[in-house]
């Protein structure tokens, strides 16, 4: 199977000011065609460094997919780095040369200078990949039967090349594998005790098939990955096996889709044609900007109220005052009327709500940081539950944000008892 290794250029990655969206992005492209990445590589700006790892990465993969450091500026090296690699000249380029100028005086309307029209010149030993979304060309190299390929590292121009010129011209070249995935979701069950339950499943896996455990706040997915050559019967296999591992983890299932739980929540309210709605204290809309983040949303989503003052919570939610003087906004009480307050003012069959202390301070010794309590339910009954997060404020929300999804879940799936 032809190995692929991409390397991420930029000192913003290292220092964390940009997070690298680029390679899992192209890592996820090239699988669904079956290319496998077998590394990725982050480095800075500098010629040692880049030098090294295109050394180092030929020496590992047949592919290497390059990003970043092809901009107009000084510290993008990229292109002149490239040429000491493969011991070659800049030369300018005569349509991307066109490109950049239409995209500055057309476009943009902007006056061209100097420092713009050196994003026209390339490796003179280089294929030209026409950037059809921006100025900056990539580059595409043969050195020794291996393929080098340099894009610009903004995402949106970087994909456009990816789709349009370099998988195609991958998939022209090499051979692909029969690369097939099939993903569950869990909730309520830690990794370790999954891992026990289905221990004689996993030992009898076939060496064709893999099990990989994916945690992520409070739920864990797991995938079996079938990589092969030709696909043949394997595929029924694989699919008989994921049944199998379903039926083992019936308990704890949420979906046997790829899909994130907000995702799931959703296609249980359009096949139920009901709608939901969010009251949210300490979370201050994440649980709102998770369900919209669906396509479609709108068909079950009504809306939100940001009640994060405790004023709000009396007069948009319709809380008792002497609820929140008793109990304090952060209580059962109050998210049990949150729901309830929600589910009127947005006319809704169904409410989550949230009200806790996420940190870093703001606690006391009867309900320290971390204390949240969060309630789902209809104009009926609702369920309840208190967390004790330990994280810092953003893990703490999106905690918060998991758990009152999973626990919407559950009530639409299994509603309680009336009173419970």
């Amino acid at each position: 199977m032809n190995r692929i290794s991409i390397i991420t250029i930029g000192d913003e990655l290292l220092i964390g000011q940009v997070i690298d969206t680029n390679s899992a992005w192209m890592a996820q492209q090239l699988n669904q065609v079956g290319f496998w990445v077998s590394r990725r590589l982050a480095i800075g700006d500098g010629r040692r460094d880049i030098l090294r790892a295109l050394e180092e990465e030929s020496a590992r993969a047949e592919i290497i997919l390059i990003t970043g450091g092809l901009g107009p500026t000084a510290d993008d090296i990229t292109k002149p780095v490239l040429c000491e690699y493969f011991h070659t000249p800049l030369v300018v380029n005569e349509e991307a040369l066109e490109n950049v100028k239409n995209i500055f005086t057309k476009i943009l309307n902007r006056p061209l200078i100097e420092r713009n029209l050196k994003q026209a010149e390339v490796p003179a030993s280089c294929r030209v990949i026409q950037n059809k979304r921006g100025t900056a060309p990539g580059m595409l190299f043969e050195k020794e039967g291996k393929i080098f390929v340099s894009m610009p590292g903004v995402p949106h121009e970087m994909k456009g090349m990816m789709t349009q010129d370099v998988i195609p011209f991958l998939q022209s070249r090499f051979s692909t594998h029969f690369i097939s995935h099939r993903t569950l979701l869990t909730a309520g069950v830690g990794e370790s005790t999954l891992a026990d339950h289905i221990e004689e499943f996993e030992s009898a896996l076939p060496p064709e098939i893999k099990l990989a455990y994916l945690p992520n706040y409070g739920m864990v997915r797991l995938r079996l990955t079938l990589n092969i050559s030709e696909a043949g019967s394997w595929e029924s296999r694989l699919d008989q096996l994921f049944a199998d591992l379903k039926a083992r983890v019936s308990e704890w299932l949420v979906t046997d889709e790829d899909i994130p739980l907000q995702q799931a929540i959703g296609k249980l309210l359009i096949g139920k044609k009901q709608t939901m709605a969010t009251a949210e204290s300490c979370t201050g809309g994440y649980v709102a900007a998770l369900i919209t983040g669906v396509p479609g949303s709108s068909a079950y989503f009504k809306g939100s109220i940001i009640a994060y003052d405790n004023e709000v919570k009396k007069n948009l939610l319709g809380v008792d005052p002497r609820v929140l003087d008793q109990q304090g906004a952060v209580s059962e009480e109050t998210v049990r009327a949150m729901v309830s307050g929600a589910i009127r003012a947005l006319g809704t069959d169904y409410a989550v709500a949230t009200s806790g202390i996420l940190g870093p301070g703001g606690g006391t010794e009867e309900k320290p940081v971390g204390t949240v309590w969060i309630a789902a339910g209809n104009a009926q009954e609702m369920l309840t539950q208190k967390l004790w997060l330990r994280f810092d404020r953003q893990r703490n929300t999106e905690l918060a944000g998991a758990n009152v999804l999973n626990l919407l879940r559950r009530f639409i799936l299994a509603p309680p008892a009336k009173g419970g």
